[in-house]
């Protein structure tokens, strides 16, 4: 039997939110003990925890868990190679959402049943070591800092966004419905519920934060959609969801699989902290092929994205020709609206691809512990880095598409621009107008309508 006591520091300074241990072994060469082919090791694990060291241990989890050995043996197998290590690649062994406690012991026993055929083969094990990756300090505080401060200042703009559309005349348009669906995703995401991870053991917030996650990934991608079809100023019919379904349609299905998949390991690590999807043939293929399958999607999704907005490009394009018949006042005013258009729709693409890359990034680096050779780091600041682009990015769109209220009368704005006196000029930051969705939307709309 093995045992352990790992003590945590969370309860002196911001420290570890949640943790996975890796098993290590050391396993000698033994010309009479050689490893089987397709070893399997059987590993019976308790974890109990205490807050005070003379309080006695509770128990947390207790298990009977199955991993397979994949070890290789570099030198010759012969009496001289005796006493050499095996090079061993690491095993999953547990999966803890938060360590709210002060002392955890862990205990690892290796049953031998030579009947039963219970660790039989596997060598002569002579250490077990165990590897940790959490999340440190110095990253916690800044994570708990960011959405602590995010999450009122995109409250804040989602509030006075929706009360400028409740001000209008008009019953609010799919596209402003649709920014607003996505501002509550993201304050959904911001809420800083980690904060109570420090004095509760909520085992369920590693399924917590995906679930969330999820949400705005299915959001996001939806909203894009919706974003570049409502500007693609086309014969369909558009400022309805159910013109939307087929390219809604398996954003939400894709998202419903991959909420499944994500239960089939953090739900049952919810009970069983010791399970694993990695640890079985058919767990690790299907793991494999839900990755592949979903990093080519949103490939193939971020090349369709791109070519709807190219569509909306040369559409717009094309309805540029109506400017020169404007007053120059009218025609400088529109212009700007078209620039700034144009930018927003560049930066929405630049957001889909480091989403689209933070996505199969991660998904690899969170399992390279468990496809072998391959290794990819990803630091603080790319991680930090790709939340606070969105955060932005959500600001700036309700910032950007909120209605504007400004109209001047024509004595004091037309009169003294020089405009005819059958043009309203409307002067705002925004390319929102009070009766519509965009005024670059309507001046398209309206030509192509035609």
């Amino acid at each position: 039997m093995a045992g352990a006591i790992i003590e945590n520091m969370s309860t002196k300074k911001l420290c570890i939110v949640g943790g996975i241990l890796l098993v290590f072994q050391v396993i000698a060469f033994l010309v009479g003990g050689l490893i089987e082919e397709n070893a399997e090791i059987t590993l019976d694990v308790s974890l109990a925890y205490r807050d005070d060291m003379f309080d006695d241990w509770k128990e947390i989890a207790h298990a009977m868990e199955i991993r397979k050995l994949k070890c290789t043996f570099g030198s010759p197998k012969t009496l001289e190679s005796e006493g050499r290590h095996y090079d061993c690649d690491f095993l999953p062994f547990m999966e803890i959402g938060s360590v709210a406690h002060k002392y955890y012991l862990l205990n690892i026993r290796l049953p031998v049943n030579e009947r039963k055929g219970i660790n039989v083969g596997i060598g002569e094990i002579k250490d077990i070591r165990l590897v940790g990756i959490h999340q440190n300090g110095g990253f916690t505080k800044v994570w708990f800092a960011m959405k602590t401060f995010l999450t009122p200042s995109i409250l804040i703009i989602m509030v006075w966004y929706w009360r400028r559309i409740t001000l209008m005349t008009r019953a609010p348009v799919l596209l402003e419905k649709v920014i607003f669906a996505l501002g509550i995703s993201m304050t959904f995401i911001n809420i800083p519920v980690e904060w109570f991870s420090i004095g509760f053991d909520w085992t369920w917030m590693l399924l917590f934060g995906d679930i969330r996650q999820g949400i705005f990934y299915a959001m996001l991608l939806s909203f894009w959609i919706i974003f570049c079809g409502e500007h693609m100023m086309d014969q369909n019919e558009r400022n309805r969801l159910s013109g939307y379904w087929k390219q809604v349609g398996p954003i939400a299905v894709g998202s419903f699989c991959l909420f499944i998949f994500d239960m089939c390991e953090r739900g049952v690590q919810l009970k069983n902290p010791f399970y694993s999807i990695w640890t079985t043939e058919v767990g690790t293929e299907l793991a494999m092929a839900f990755i592949i399958v979903a990093g080519i999607c949103l490939c193939l999704y971020f090349l369709f994205l791109c070519f709807m907005v190219f569509q909306v490009f040369r559409n717009i394009s094309g309805k540029q020709s109506s400017l020169p018949a404007m007053s120059k006042a009218r025609r400088l005013h529109y212009e700007g609206l078209i620039f700034r258009f144009k930018f927003l729709m560049l930066i929405t693409l630049a957001c889909a691809a480091m989403t689209v890359i933070f996505f199969i990034v991660s998904q690899v680096t969170e399992g390279h512990w468990k496809w072998g050779d391959i290794t990819i780091q990803v630091n603080s600041a790319f991680f930090t880095g790709i939340y606070g682009m969105w955060n932005l990015y959500v600001f700036a769109l309700m910032f950007l598409y909120a209605p504007s209220h400004k109209n001047y009368g024509e004595d004091q704005s037309n009169g003294d621009l020089g405009v005819n006196s059958g043009e309203e000029l409307q002067l705002t930051t925004t390319i929102t107008h009070v009766d519509g969705p965009t005024e670059v939307y309507k001046l398209a709309r309206k030509e192509a309508q035609e």
